[in-house]
């Protein structure tokens, strides 16, 4: 029998004796000790780290391109070799690209994976994508943030869907969250209550018939720039915008900006990086002192979505 040093009255460790070691740091303060290095709460900060999926064999077979939620069949060579320049020029900015890196044959809109979270100061708001064609590969996203150990900080349940394209942050208190055809309304409410639970107010707009996704309609430059979709932007989100401080702009070209000219990425204050070939849209963006970085995506937007749509955004500088 093996004799215990301690008195019999006194509480073992296991049990909150003297050698108990109670956990005192908060949730956000183990991010990037316990759990990776991640978060998000402005949309111009640096970036600093990407999720992305380079198209590959689920694109070997398209028949109907429809039916799969793109505009063409893409060349899978000229999209993949499209989507390596892309990660390149990350790479080469200093930004950290990580791959989702499935094991299996993933469905073929899985490199969009701006759409599949969220990322919060806290982690990842995981989407749950609203067509049968993209469903599950939310699971994909999970598993390899996971891998990064990046947390999840909510997962949505029953009939809700979201899409991360869906919401964007005005401020580190704020976010603006849009209900169309991707987000329902239970989307908007658990996606909400997840953020207010972290302390962020939420505002709430609705997309016109015929469009896909809030990052279609608004994007950031700086901290008191936006550029918007004149037409389609919500009155609702230039006035929150505007109460916040922000000069908002507008697309000058609408052929440009319906050939992706708004689905850029913000790599800082002032500088993006955006599709090649929309010279009225890159030579307005330069006239309000932004800097605009650009590579072909021609093939990639036969898929129906652009540079912002592929890259998942898992941290800016400042979290």
């Amino acid at each position: 029998m093996v004799k215990s040093n301690k008195n019999e009255s006194s509480l073992t460790t296991a049990y909150g004796g003297e050698g108990w070691s109670p956990r005192i740091q908060t949730h956000q303060a183990e991010i990037g000790s316990l759990w990776g290095v991640c978060g998000v709460n402005n949309e111009y900060a640096p970036l600093e780290a990407v999720l992305l999926h380079a198209p590959g064999a689920e694109w070997e077979d398209i028949p109907d391109p429809d039916a799969m939620l793109m505009a063409n069949a893409p060349d899978l060579a000229l999209a993949r070799e499209q989507h390596d320049a892309i990660a390149q020029f990350y790479r080469g900015a200093g930004v950290n690209v990580h791959y989702v890196e499935p094991n299996q044959l993933p469905p073929p809109n899985l490199m969009f994976c701006a759409d599949l979270f969220f990322m919060t100061p806290e982690g990842a708001i995981l989407a749950r994508p609203a067509s049968t064609v993209r469903a599950g590969e939310e699971r994909w996203i999970a598993r390899r943030l996971a891998d990064l150990g990046i947390p999840i900080a909510r997962t949505l349940r029953g009939g809700a869907t979201f899409e991360g394209a869906d919401a964007q942050w005005l401020n580190s208190e704020t976010v603006l969250i849009a209900h169309g055809l991707r987000t329902n309304a239970e989307g908007v409410s658990q996606v909400s209550d997840a953020l207010r639970g972290m302390g962020v107010d939420v505002i709430q707009v609705d997309l016109p018939i015929g469009t896909m996704h809030l990052m279609g309609m608004v994007r950031f430059l700086d901290k008191d720039l936006a550029v918007g979709w004149l037409g389609r932007l919500s009155y609702v989100a230039v006035e929150a915008l505007r109460a916040r401080g922000y000069r908002v702009i507008f697309i000058p070209n609408e052929a440009e900006a319906k050939n992706h000219a708004l689905n850029f990425v913000t790599l800082g204050p002032k500088e993006i990086f955006m599709a090649a070939g929309k010279p009225i849209t890159q030579k307005f963006y330069e006239s309000q002192g932004v800097t605009c970085h650009t590579v072909e995506t021609g093939e990639l937007n036969k898929a129906a979505g652009g540079i912002g749509c592929l890259t998942g955004i898992l941290r800016r500088a400042g979290n």
